[in-house]
């Protein structure tokens, strides 16, 4: 570790992406940029300053902490991209030889590749509607409600200020602002207004206004819609455990798999949230809110703009409709 030359995380990415940027199709680019954002995302609250000081252990905890939010055959494409990155960082002298051997994708397990997670809407409307009736505006109300009505990645949660919503459009605004702290998956091209409409968007003023809520103004001055009890703006991996645990079907409704929460292995002290079999994350709930957007008939072109997704994309990753469901959205086109 002595001949290490110190880099950050970030100044690491950006300088392998430009590295490969060169040799590769430009759809390559974006998908390395995307999985090793997600990598910094894991540096970040990890408070991982340094790439020098990666071990097989941390890389063991990073994929640990990725797997509970995609599929398996998708960690395995992700884990690709960083590993190629820890093969490059090796050569320029920032992490130890054969560091990118030691990071281990899990085995798929059978019929993985068709394997596709999604918040059901009855689930969704379940769990909304008992916010909505025992907890009103709290922060999971609010959270649930932003991230269902708009399909939006946990980066563009994070990102909003209360200054962002704009009462007159029902609306909030979504913002790449990396000088000040929040980025967005597709940087500026992410930049975007979202139609809340006049109920959802007042769960949303009325959370901002809640007095259980911590009133926060970060070091740029800026004031998070969603905080945390220590005063802060979340992290994503936060973002992905309050998703969690307000979607536990106990939460909302009778535990499905005969568990008590002293004994559950998801709710009981020191638990670990994704370990309830029926657990949802906030990538979950993204591909639900697109798939029921495009149920409900709204255009693939509206639903693209609107979730900042390409369309190649949306029908590849996020389209969880059976084909029953595409004809029947199809036949209302249809003449009669």
């Amino acid at each position: 570790m002595s001949d290490l030359e110190p880099l950050g995380p970030e100044e690491g990415v950006q300088r392998f992406l430009r590295h490969h940027e060169p040799g590769v199709r430009k759809t390559t680019y974006q998908n390395a940029k995307h999985r090793l954002s997600v990598f910094l995302e894991w540096c970040d609250e990890r408070e991982i300053g340094n790439l020098n000081e990666l071990s097989g252990r941390d890389l063991a905890d990073f994929v640990d902490w990725r797997r509970t939010d995609v599929a398996a055959i998708t960690l395995q494409k992700q884990l690709s991209s960083v590993r190629q990155a820890l093969r490059w960082w090796a050569d320029i002298e920032a992490v130890e030889e054969g560091l990118a051997e030691k990071l281990h994708a899990p085995e798929l397990p059978d019929g993985a590749e068709s394997k596709d997670v999604f918040l059901d809407p009855h689930r969704a409307k379940a769990a909304l509607e008992y916010f909505d009736r025992h907890h009103y505006a709290s922060r999971d109300h609010a959270l649930l409600a932003i991230l269902w009505r708009t399909g939006m990645r946990r980066s563009a949660v994070r990102s909003i200020d209360v200054d962002d919503l704009e009462a007159d459009d029902h609306a909030v605004r979504v913002e790449h602002r990396p000088e000040t702290g929040t980025t967005l998956k597709n940087g500026d091209d992410g930049n975007r207004w979202v139609y809340l409409g006049p109920k959802w968007f007042q769960i949303l003023d009325d959370y901002a206004k809640n007095p259980d809520r911590e009133v926060v103004i970060d070091d740029h001055d800026r004031q998070p819609l969603f905080t945390t009890r220590l005063g802060t703006r979340p992290h994503g991996g936060t973002i992905y455990k309050w998703v969690l645990r307000a979607l536990h079907p106990c939460t909302y409704a009778e535990c499905p798999h005969d568990r008590t929460p002293e004994e559950c292995e998801a709710r009981a002290r020191d638990a670990v949230p994704a370990r309830c079999p029926s657990a949802r994350s906030p990538h979950a709930v993204r591909r639900g809110a697109i798939t029921y957007h495009l149920n409900e008939e709204a255009a693939p072109e509206v639903v693209s703009e609107r979730m900042d997704v390409s369309l190649d994309v949306l029908y590849q990753h996020y389209d969880a409709r059976t084909e029953r469901e595409k004809m029947a959205v199809r036949r209302q086109e249809l003449p009669n």
